[in-house]
């Protein structure tokens, strides 16, 4: 009678360790089975303008309807490019930020408009060269108004847009403007006041990050960690959006000159950006 009372006890054993069991097999069977948390990457390695903006707002979309998509790293290398294109850019990277993180990852330049997107991020790591900054406006003046014979208009600046003195007034707006989201996203982070941010300089990362332009010196690796923290994810997945937003990526060479089949780094048309142009070489 003992040994069977023991055989029992066994038995009652054996089946409480099979329904304590179930619980977590089946917690593990709906963990398998429900999506991994993604950080979905936007790379940018182009100047701002339509196609390229176009290309960013539609994977900034995708990463703001998709719940899985947790976290967002934009992975940079851009010059900066026009005043419009950043702003709509700059814009949706708020509206994504209202609910998820967005870090940035500086490869080799995030230089005026390209820092201006930068700026609107959670948190910004550059390598020790990268070329961060730049903040500022460029501008290519109207032409000073003309009479033409054959040319009728119904003002004086029709076809020229405005007088010399209206634009660059504009383009002080513009600057300030710009001056205000660094301002906004850095807050106290930046060491800096306008007497030097606004001189239109670029600094390499690791003096970039003394003055407060970025956060940390760190790879895109860092930047995808950062983001799963600051989203308080673990065991998620790395995704291109370009991918899950289903872009096929066209580059259309519109924008910078292209004299004879060379490429220059000014853009191909007149007006004002938010632009990086690097100094040519002088021959002697």
């Amino acid at each position: 009678m003992k040994i069977d009372k023991l055989e029992l006890t066994w038995d009652q054993i054996r089946h409480l360790l099979l329904w304590l069991a179930l619980p977590l097999i089946l917690g593990v069977l709906i963990a398998a089975a429900l999506p991994r948390p993604i950080i979905g990457v936007i790379y940018l390695n182009d100047a701002i303008y339509s196609y390229s903006a176009r290309e960013m707002i539609t994977q900034i979309s995708y990463a703001r309807e998709h719940p899985e998509v947790r976290a967002v790293v934009l992975v940079m290398d851009s010059p900066g490019g026009t005043v419009a294109d950043s702003e709509a850019v700059y814009l949706e990277l708020a509206s994504l930020r209202e609910t998820k993180p967005v870090v940035t990852s500086i490869g080799s330049m995030a230089a005026s408009g390209g820092y201006y997107l930068s700026a609107g991020t959670d948190y910004i790591y550059a390598k020790p060269t990268s070329m961060v900054g730049n903040v500022g406006v460029i501008g290519w003046l109207p032409s000073a108004p003309a009479i033409y014979e054959d040319v009728a208009s119904t003002g004086p600046y029709k076809m020229w847009g405005a007088p010399r003195d209206t634009f660059l007034r504009q383009m002080e707006m513009i600057k300030q403007g710009f001056y205000q989201a660094v301002v906004l996203g850095r807050g106290d982070r930046l060491k800096i006041g306008p007497e030097t941010l606004l001189r239109g300089e670029i600094w390499p990362g690791s003096e970039a990050l003394r003055l407060g332009l970025i956060d940390e010196l760190g790879s895109e690796s860092a930047a995808i960690e950062k983001a799963a923290q600051l989203a308080r994810i673990r065991h998620y997945e790395v995704a291109d959006l370009r991918d899950l937003a289903g872009i096929q990526t066209i580059y259309f060479p519109f924008f910078f000159q292209s004299p004879e089949g060379v490429t220059m780094p000014y853009p191909n048309e007149p007006g004002i950006y938010l632009l990086y142009v690097p100094p040519f070489p002088v021959e002697k």
